[in-house]
């Protein structure tokens, strides 16, 4: 009879909306970031990339971090790692892998998770974003959420509303105890036009009135330090709190470009939405699509519970979830409180936050090359232009997440760090070689395969144009020249 009680309430057969959506949806971002890899991984990390991974591995046995690249690496080896990802994620996604026993999702995606940290462990910095550890733990727990001949476990269900509790809650400790801008709530001022990659409705959202930029950091305030905690309460109550997280993303997703970020709060915060408030909502989804689901191929009355040895492994991997969520939890009560940090090797249980402090000025880094002999005055220099970062004063910010631009996204930091990066200096030996692996990496190459003769970096001062001055000029941007960051240099063959 106890044994009953306690199945009773480990299964949660009034969320099988949310599982088909978390399970599916977790599976294509995963597609979006195996394919992110095999398109660029190569080039910037590969055998003859920016930062090669096989250099890396010299000492990558002191880190301790698991990869299967950690014994050998080739560039073949991580294409078939990105295709045999891709392949599993797009079944999960199909819903095929669910329609078998609970064992059959829970190795897809635990495989899932092995592919791609063997992947973000040789990444060095440009895998160094919190959303790379935020798609593995994510992974890793929907691992455990079962298939359709099982109801979903509530505390699994129960540890997703966890994952999103940290995500938003972090993130706003971190703009609290960050930038002053955030507490006399002047952040959004800014925002819209220094965000790492903007958006086609970035300049608009720029452009809107004060008082409104106020309200939509008060909002932001109210969704990640409020509505959080009510993610925990009864129905409908923790559906409304879902409801108002997936608005306030959405809002995210339309003004900027931040890879699958905000598309996997989204996803995470349907693990808080009932059957019966997603079929108010919606009539189409059905109200019993639990019972039907459990029930499939079998009576409906035997498919309700889990058998045990499936609730002796979920019960294991909430324990251990549960044990990893202590350093979290003291890191979130901490003024010293870190963003986007892993406490252990497997990145499970982590602890986010975005955005501490916002930057007031935007700053670009150009590169430009040149065919001429000499290249001083006089000398005909051209821009290269990147796919997402802005460059072209007239071109429209395209929208491009969840699919992660690495080399743009690293471009945004330099003039926050420095432009002495290694990486940075390995790219313009790239472009002095015309490197075709790297050309392809951008939208614009002004010598069409050519090598140049000389590249050179230039930081620009870059600001959204009003309405007046977009009628008068067509430009989106109007950018101010400021000075040349690294002079003129070609290949030491040429010296």
């Amino acid at each position: 009879m106890e044994n009953v009680e306690w199945t009773a309430w480990f299964d949660a057969p009034e969320y099988e909306f949310a599982r088909q959506v978390l399970q599916r949806s977790v599976a294509t971002l995963y597609f979006v970031a195996f394919l992110s890899s095999l398109n660029q991984f190569p080039a910037l990390l590969g055998e003859r990339g920016l930062l090669p991974v096989p250099e890396y591995l010299e000492g990558f046995n002191r880190l301790g971090r698991p990869s299967l690249f950690r014994w050998r690496y080739s560039d073949r080896l991580l294409r078939t790692v990105c295709w045999a990802g891709m392949a599993v994620a797009a079944t999960l996604a199909a819903g095929l892998p669910q329609l078998g026993p609970p064992w059959v999702p829970l190795l897809a995606f635990l495989t899932l998770w092995l592919l791609y940290m063997s992947v973000v462990n040789v990444g060095q910095t440009f895998y160094g974003f919190g959303w790379e550890m935020l798609l593995l733990e994510a992974g890793f727990t929907v691992a455990f959420l079962g298939s359709d001949q099982t109801p979903p476990p509530r505390t699994i269900l129960i540890l997703l509303v966890w994952l999103v509790f940290r995500l938003e809650f972090g993130a706003g400790l971190i703009k609290i105890r960050g930038g002053q801008e955030w507490r006399d709530l002047t952040a959004l001022y800014y925002h819209h036009e220094t965000q790492p990659m903007p958006g086609p409705l970035s300049r608009q959202a720029h452009l809107l009135p004060k008082a409104w930029h106020r309200l939509e950091v008060l909002g932001n305030h109210f969704a990640q330090l409020v509505v959080p905690f009510f993610l925990f309460a009864p129905q409908p109550l923790a559906s409304a709190a879902a409801g108002i997280i997936i608005f306030t993303q959405l809002w995210l997703v339309a003004s900027g470009n931040f890879a699958w970020l905000n598309w996997m709060a989204i996803v995470l915060a349907f693990a808080a939405v009932s059957d019966p408030v997603a079929h108010a909502l919606i009539p189409a989804i059905p109200l019993d699509w639990g019972a039907t689901s459990a029930g499939a191929g079998t009576d409906a009355s035997a498919g309700s519970q889990a058998p045990v040895p499936w609730l002796v492994v979920v019960t294991l991997a909430t324990v251990l979830l549960v044990v990893l969520s202590y350093r979290p939890i003291e890191n979130l009560v901490s003024r010293q409180q870190l963003m986007n940090a892993s406490f252990n090797r497997w990145q499970l249980v982590n602890t986010y936050g975005a955005f501490g402090t916002v930057t007031k000025q935007r700053i670009e880094i150009v590169v430009e090359g040149t065919l001429d002999a000499e290249p001083w005055d006089g000398a005909d220099w051209r821009e290269y232009g990147f796919k997402g970062k802005p460059g072209d004063v007239r071109r429209i910010p395209r929208q491009f997440a969840p699919y992660h631009l690495r080399l743009d996204w690293l471009m945004w930091f330099l003039p926050l760090r420095t432009v002495h990066e290694e990486w940075f200096y390995a790219f313009l030996a790239k472009l002095l070689r015309a490197d075709r692996p790297m050309l392809r990496l951008l939208r614009h190459d002004p010598f069409d395969g050519e090598p140049p003769r000389w590249v050179r970096a230039r930081s620009y001062h870059y600001r959204f144009s009003t309405r007046a001055e977009f009628r008068a000029t067509g430009q989106r941007w109007i950018r101010t020249p400021l000075y040349v960051v690294i002079p003129p240099s070609r290949l030491p063959s040429e010296d």
